[in-house]
């Protein structure tokens, strides 16, 4: 097994100093007495440095001694518990969400640092952002008894945090979950009864504590999502004199999974002996039998759901950035066009450059998805004018189904490329793409299926705010045509984009007929296929967007400049996009048009043969 860390620090360096306009998010108050747009390359810099000589070192170690459960513990590999600590209290974790310290970083860069570290070691990030997400909740949710008796040691890496959804009966469909939550003689603590599974970083020896948000029912509450409440549940309880007693909450297995082996996924069993307890976060309406469990919890599936797109970028991106070194490492064959001259490296041959190209194009599309959704949550959150604040919101919830799904679908798909760039040896454990193929694929399952994504995209997103949010989403597109489709050199990509636009409305159009017409059917036939065509017009868009500092910074600097490939290579990026990614859109528009229904009458009997 081989873990390499490969990443490369130009790229994000561009995205947070030249192309999104930070300058805008370190003038808040929050962050403008702390960081200024020139502390971006020391914070990434630094960051490389801890996790090139203390992450990455660690990575081999989830394949090599997997989690185990053994006699009720979980025990997660030897390095993953100092190295728990190490971040949490290094400032590099949790902390950069506390409400009340200083120093905190915006969430653009602080997803740009993640991204990293997940890079270093993917079955270990896990455990660091659920505790992130699980404060976000308790700071957002939580009165000040509750913030002070577990936020300080969730922040400096004594105890971990959780996000407890799932049940074996209720996935997706989260309304029919059974756990159930039974008033206690103090208003604010319940009895917590029920089971969950699929729990990343569920148990574990790396913590002293556990601290679980948990969905539950209260007794008597409505069916559905309306009855369902968010508890803090701690797997030992927190006594007054700040000791620790068991909880009742008992891990029934981990999960053996394909990949992400050093991160657990666990099954737990709470109330079992009726010892359970948890503490509610905000109110419970008895009245209408109505709890605010999942408005509040979507507060951290929303950010989970971009992390969720960041570890896919990050670990596709390791893969491609491993397996470019080797292509241009590995002599194999002669080139077509000149056979004459000898054997060469495998990177010059036109296969493996598309097979590169398409990596390194998709993946800076996927990332500036990303990074515009971050830059957007920054502005929301701080930003005093209403107006810019409501615009972010709106593209933020836009952006966030398309920014969990596409890059997490691609991520596959694209590994497979980096793997059949090594030819042979990428099929070898001994390279670090295997690992890679199989630590992504849960991405786009993570979260909500990408398939839940779509149905996001076009059930809810389409219409928000009578469909005034996505019209406003579509005309920035729109906006950075007009106002550039004249740049010299880029006419065929600003033509592809102006197409992919029109097409996309004719989606939406032909999308609206068939609901009109009572074909519902139809919608969730193409809804993954309109997401991706989504995503590859707002990519190219970023890409285009990025392509014209790039032309302006490779014109200035010259051809002989050690930053020529570097801009040179996001011109490149952006044409091979636009012109073989982004066709795809109008594609998308002939088959949902076609309104082919043969999904729709395929009944299971069919899937027998």
């Amino acid at each position: 097994m081989s873990s390499t860390y490969s990443y490369k620090t130009r790229e994000l360096k561009f995205v947070l100093k030249e192309w999104l306009p930070m300058e805008d998010i370190f003038s808040y108050d929050r962050f403008k007495e702390y960081y200024s747009i020139n502390d971006i390359d020391t914070l990434i810099d630094q960051v490389d440095k801890v996790m090139k000589e203390v992450v990455a070192p660690t990575a081999d170690d989830g394949e090599k001694t997997p989690v185990h459960f053994e006699d009720g513990k979980v025990y997660v590999p030897k390095s993953f518990r100092g190295l728990y600590k190490y971040i949490q209290e290094n400032g590099w974790g949790s902390t950069n969400v506390d409400e009340e310290g200083e120093g905190i970083l915006p969430f653009t860069v602080l997803n740009t640092l993640n991204e990293m570290m997940n890079a270093a070691n993917p079955s270990f990030n896990p455990y660091v952002v659920l505790t992130t997400g699980a404060v976000g909740l308790i700071q957002s949710f939580g009165n000040e008894h509750v913030k002070q008796l577990f936020l300080p040691k969730m922040f400096d890496g004594t105890w971990s945090g959780t996000m407890c959804l799932t049940e074996s009966t209720a996935g997706s469909d989260v309304g029919d979950i059974l756990s159930k939550a039974y008033p206690t003689d103090d208003p604010r603590i319940f009895k917590i009864k029920g089971s969950k599974i699929f729990i990343t970083g569920g148990d574990g020896d790396h913590v002293d504590n556990i601290i679980h948000l948990y969905l539950a029912r209260i007794e008597g509450a409505a069916p559905g999502t309306k009855g369902i409440s968010l508890f803090v549940v701690p797997k030992y309880w927190v006594n007054d004199d700040g000791s620790l007693s068991p909880n009742d909450v008992e891990t029934t297995g981990i999960e053996h999974k394909m990949g992400l082996k050093g991160s657990s996924t666990a099954a737990l069993a709470v109330g079992d002996n009726d010892g359970c307890r948890g503490w509610l976060l905000g109110t419970y309406d008895a009245e209408n039998q109505a709890g605010q469990g999942m408005a509040q919890m979507f507060q951290m599936m929303n950010e989970e759901r971009l992390n969720t797109g960041m570890f896919a970028v990050s670990v596709a991106s390791n893969a491609y950035w491993n397996a470019a070194a080797y292509c241009k490492e590995r002599i194999q064959g002669r080139l077509l066009t000149n056979p004459k001259a000898g054997r060469t490296q495998i990177v010059n041959h036109e296969d493996v450059k598309r097979m590169l190209l398409l990596n390194k194009a998709t993946l800076e599309a996927c990332r500036g998805i990303i990074a515009k959704s971050c830059y957007y949550i920054d502005v929301a959150h701080y930003e005093k004018d209403p107006d810019k604040k409501r615009f972010a919101a709106a593209m933020v919830e836009c952006l966030t189904p398309i920014a969990k799904a596409y890059p997490s679908d691609e991520a596959w798909s694209l590994i497979c490329e980096s793997i059949q760039a090594y030819g042979g040896y990428g099929y070898c454990e001994e390279y670090p793409v295997a690992q890679a193929a199989r630590d992504c694929k849960i991405f786009s399952i993570w979260e909500g299926t990408n398939f839940i994504q779509s149905l996001d995209l076009l059930g809810r997103k389409w219409g928000l705010a009578k469909g005034a949010a996505f019209a406003a989403f579509l005309k920035t597109v729109e906006d950075f045509i007009g106002a550039n489709q004249g740049t010299a050199g880029f006419e065929k990509e600003f033509a592809n984009l102006n197409k992919a636009l029109a097409s996309y409305r004719e989606i939406m159009a032909a999308i609206g007929k068939y609901m009109a017409e009572g074909k519902p059917g139809l919608m969730p036939t193409y809804s993954r296929r309109v997401l991706t065509a989504t995503a590859q017009l707002y990519g190219g868009y970023c890409l285009l967007d990025q392509a014209l500092i790039a032309k302006r910074k490779a014109e200035e600097l010259g051809k002989e400049h050690y930053e020529y490939n570097f801009y040179n290579g996001k011109l490149l990026s952006a044409r091979y996009y636009l012109r073989n990614v982004v066709p795809n859109v109008w594609a998308v528009e002939e088959l949902v048009k076609d309104g082919d229904t043969s999904v729709i009458e395929a009944y299971p009997e069919v899937f027998d043969y």
